[in-house]
């Protein structure tokens, strides 16, 4: 790939990012078009979200949006669309004639995930987290018509978001112990760094025909295979993320198709175990 002046600047924006796929997975798909730009990762702490993004706008570049800035990046756009107004929270943006602007495709991963698990007309949803993965899982809740159970280890934070998840259309509450539900999902960090706890255990929720994982690793992640282990449909976040990065590379060229094929292969290179 030759970088010119020319070159388009794409990045991922989060703290930390090490862990992202992203430029993986949007290299492989610009080198398959043959589109002058290049995707690279970018650790912003907190305090230097607001400079990097204004550099980002200045120079007609784009990207996306990992832990933990999504709900501050939606508050910083000057236009976004309903569903990123919707969930409060932005993991897309590009410039349109110097205005940052901003979506949010993670719902396309959610809805992906959940079919790939036979599991999209699941009527009870446990969501692990309250951050901005679980907004916009809150809010693909709301539209598929099924009831929200939020866990989160701070319970405040549970009736809190619930609240928030009802407001924004879902019916939703903290969960309980010893509730049922159909599918869950964990929206929380949890596994990105060895050695991390489980989001939960799989005992806590006996019974659940389905969970998945918006975290991804190498020969997937331990609580799937914990909680396959357990007799649960169970899978991470591979196609989640390539379903949100497909949705978000046709918002960046939208005279172009993005290379599904290309940029699914280029994932499944990368997590071989």
């Amino acid at each position: 790939m030759e970088i010119r002046a020319s070159t388009r600047l794409l990045a991922v924006l989060g703290d930390p990012v090490g862990h992202s796929l992203s430029p993986v997975l949007f290299n492989a798909g610009l080198a398959a078009l043959g589109l002058d730009a290049v995707y690279v990762a970018l650790r912003v702490p907190a305090p230097h979200l607001a400079a990097v993004l204004a550099a980002l706008g200045g120079t007609g570049g784009a990207g996306n949006v990992t832990v933990p800035h999504k709900e501050a990046v939606e508050r910083s756009l000057a236009r976004k669309t309903d569903l990123c107004a919707r969930t409060g929270a932005c993991n897309t943006f590009w410039t349109e004639q110097g205005d940052l602007v901003g979506d949010n495709t993670d719902l396309a991963g959610i809805r992906a995930g959940l079919a790939a698990l036979d599991a999209a007309g699941a009527e009870r949803w446990l969501v692990l987290g309250t951050g901005g993965t679980a907004r916009a899982v809150a809010v693909a809740a709301a539209e598929a018509g099924a009831e929200l159970l939020v866990r989160s280890r701070d319970p405040g934070r549970a009736a809190a978001f619930a609240t928030w998840a009802t407001s924004a259309g879902a019916t939703a509450r903290a969960a309980r112990e010893g509730d049922r539900v159909d599918v869950v999902v964990n929206a929380t960090p949890a596994g990105l760094r060895r050695g991390d706890a489980l989001p939960i255990e799989p005992r806590a929720t006996p019974g659940t025909p389905a969970a998945l994982d918006m975290v991804y690793a190498p020969g997937e992640t331990r609580w799937v295979r914990a909680m396959r282990e357990a007799g649960c449909r169970a899978a991470d976040g591979r196609v989640p993320l390539v379903a949100q990065a497909v949705a978000a590379f046709e918002r960046f060229f939208p005279d172009v198709r993005a290379p599904h094929d290309v940029m699914r292969a280029a994932v499944a290179r990368a997590l071989r175990d």
